[in-house]
């Protein structure tokens, strides 16, 4: 039976309080906490060396850690700039390798800007890289995640994401959230079938399993007019969204995404916490059915 998988993304305050040194030690650190993912943050950039990743990879696999990889953040699927934009190609061969090292099976991939471009030009741009990015880089078999972005003038509403998806099975949306929720200001997930409506969307486009096994990111997340702000923690009772509803709908209907937790520094505490909470729920309807 197929399970929801929960960890953080990249090393939380805790890491450090736990006395990691460095990220070698973060697959026994969660397998400890009793989490059971980890995405690895190369948001500026790859610059681990292969004996790195290869190690680490082997620590996951070890205990028995689900590893994912978050690609520099200064990828532009839809960069105006020719050159610049296929660049990105590089950067994208670069994490799909470390992500191969490590044993991943996803890489996120930011989508781009809409700042400067129309949404129809910035769409036709990060098709046309996408389009060159499958034609001449080697996937080895990793899925190519697209995330959902939390600022308005971002590429990345859920819609433009499957749009992009449908374009080559080697493309995969990730949904985060805590960004969905912020570029439209907040109260967009206010119980379990706002949550549902999402995976259905995905499910009725792109297939059940890419629904079912979503990889998602989550965070509550600070929003201004512009959408995302910053990122913030479980602590926070202003701005959501909440987690609970999530965990509700997932375990309701049977689905199991890998959810990360981006939240501010306390990443792995809050990510136990929604595998706690996915997990009482869960018991409590075995229970019922029983």
């Amino acid at each position: 039976m197929n399970q929801p998988f929960f960890g953080p993304g990249g090393n939380s305050d805790a890491f450090r309080l736990w006395g990691g040194r460095s990220t070698l030690d973060a697959p026994r650190f969660v397998r400890e906490m009793g989490l059971d993912a980890y995405e690895y943050e190369a948001g500026r950039g790859v610059t681990g060396s292969d004996e790195m990743f290869r190690a680490i990879g082997k620590e996951a696999q070890r205990y028995g850690v689900k590893m994912t990889f978050h690609a520099p953040y200064f990828i532009s699927l839809s960069g105006v700039e020719t050159d610049k934009r296929l660049k990105s190609l590089v950067y994208i061969e670069d994490s799909l390798h470390a992500a191969h090292l490590l044993g991943a099976g996803i890489i996120v991939v930011h989508t781009g800007s809409a700042a400067k471009i129309s949404r129809a030009e910035a769409m036709r741009l990060a098709t046309d890289t996408l389009y060159k990015t499958l034609e001449s880089v080697d996937t080895r078999g990793i899925a190519i995640g697209l995330e959902t972005m939390g600022k308005k003038n971002q590429l990345g509403t859920l819609d433009e994401v499957i749009e992009l998806c449908r374009l080559d099975p080697r493309l995969y949306p990730v949904v985060d959230f805590g960004h969905l929720n912020a570029r439209d200001l907040g109260g967009v997930f206010p119980d379990a079938d706002a949550y549902r409506r999402v995976f259905d969307r995905i499910g009725e486009v792109l297939g059940w399993e890419k629904a079912a096994g979503l990889h998602c990111h989550f965070s509550k997340i600070e929003w201004t007019d512009a959408g995302e702000k910053r990122h913030l923690t479980f602590a926070d009772d202003q701005y959501g969204p909440a987690y609970e509803p999530l965990m509700e709908a997932i375990a309701a209907d049977g689905l199991y995404p890998t959810i990360i937790s981006e939240s501010a520094g306390t990443q792995s505490e809050d990510a136990l916490t929604m595998k706690q909470c996915y997990t009482t729920i869960k018991g409590r309807m075995n229970h019922d059915e029983a």
